[in-house]
């Protein structure tokens, strides 16, 4: 098994070395956020959507869009409104007058890397149109169905400031991000080197250093990487201390969790640990692999009951508490 691991290491080591050229392409454009970046890079190795929270002005939009250059994908910048509908999103069937048939004008969402900008401004059946794309990478206008380009990802942004005229995403929409990030302000040191990147003449740009063909691939090697019972325990004792806490001696936990997590929870937190692993150019997922994840994973799929909500208790909060009582492998 050593010997596996051994060789499983080396291939790892040579097939992630374009991670740290997309880091340092990132890094000419975005100062600091290396943990946005890090989260942006495990969803697109562990083919998972991404919801992005912070307030405006953090590069959130930037990184993501730099993020598809570096790779030489095809990127779409969707606003959402108010008044956007479902054929704004995936495309609709037109009517052509020359020969009185109809034809089919696809959608901006036929690309590899959406960025769904404030996507809690849109009605519901906006949402759940790009909610078939995100779930099924397939999107149906009229009576065809169209599969969506690979890589196919979604990263998603909403504004946790501003709550009026916005549509609150469902429990069921939320699960279906492998990841929910809270993007925070910059450090004294790197707002300044912002300042002065953006007082040059000319912005940096990022190279195109990897190919989306590149990324396929790297996806099935992620999913090679070793992944012992001990950690595949330690995750579902993670699960499973939201759902039944006082099992795991955190009774103090049973009042203030309405619903634990789903068992997607259970297969991103083992699959975003091989990701995790393999930016780290490593064979094998260690427990520093999934406590490093377990946040964002867990934060938006722990829904915690009025009474935390009362004594301001968030799911944050609870995760903290479980992943300090869990005993680590």
């Amino acid at each position: 098994m050593n010997e596996e691991i051994q060789k499983l290491n080396e291939l790892i080591q040579a097939e992630s070395k374009f991670v740290e050229d997309i880091r340092s392409e990132m890094a000419k454009v975005i100062v600091g956020q290396k943990y946005l970046i890090d989260r942006l890079l495990l969803g697109l190795l562990a083919d998972g959507h991404i919801l992005l929270e912070g307030v405006p002005g953090l590069a959130k939009t930037l990184a993501v869009s730099t993020l598809a250059n570096t790779i030489d994908a095809g990127f779409q910048r969707i606003q959402f409104t108010p008044d956007l509908l479902p054929a704004d999103l995936v495309g609709t069937l037109i009517f052509n007058q020359q020969n009185g048939s109809f034809f089919t004008k696809k959608g901006p969402v036929f690309s590899n890397i959406i960025l769904a900008d404030e996507i809690n401004r849109a009605p519901a059946k906006v949402q759940s149109a790009l909610l078939e794309s995100m779930q099924e990478r397939q999107v149906t206008i009229g009576e065809e169905t169209f599969p969506l380009p690979k890589p196919f990802m979604v990263m998603a942004t909403q504004n946790p400031i501003e709550q009026q005229g916005t549509y609150p995403l469902p429990e069921a929409q939320i699960d279906r991000f492998m990841l929910k990030t809270v993007v925070t302000y910059p450090k004294k040191e790197e707002e300044r080197d912002i300042m002065r990147l953006h007082g040059k003449i000319e912005a940096p740009v990022a190279n195109k250093v990897a190919t989306p063909e590149q990324i396929m691939k790297a996806r099935a090697v992620v999913r090679e990487i070793y992944v012992d019972e001990k950690i595949e325990t330690y995750i579902l004792d993670l699960v499973f201390a939201s759902r039944n806490p006082e099992q795991y001696g955190l009774e103090e936990l049973s009042e203030l969790i309405q619903y634990g997590a789903s068992p997607r929870a259970t297969l991103y937190l083992r699959t975003c640990g091989q990701a995790h692993a393999f930016l780290n150019h490593r064979g094998y997922v260690t427990p520093e692999d999934i406590r490093s994840i377990a946040m964002d994973i867990l934060r938006h799929r722990i829904i915690i009951t009025y009474e935390a909500e009362a004594e301001e208790i968030a799911s944050e909060d609870v995760v903290r508490k479980i992943l300090g009582a869990v005993e680590v492998p």
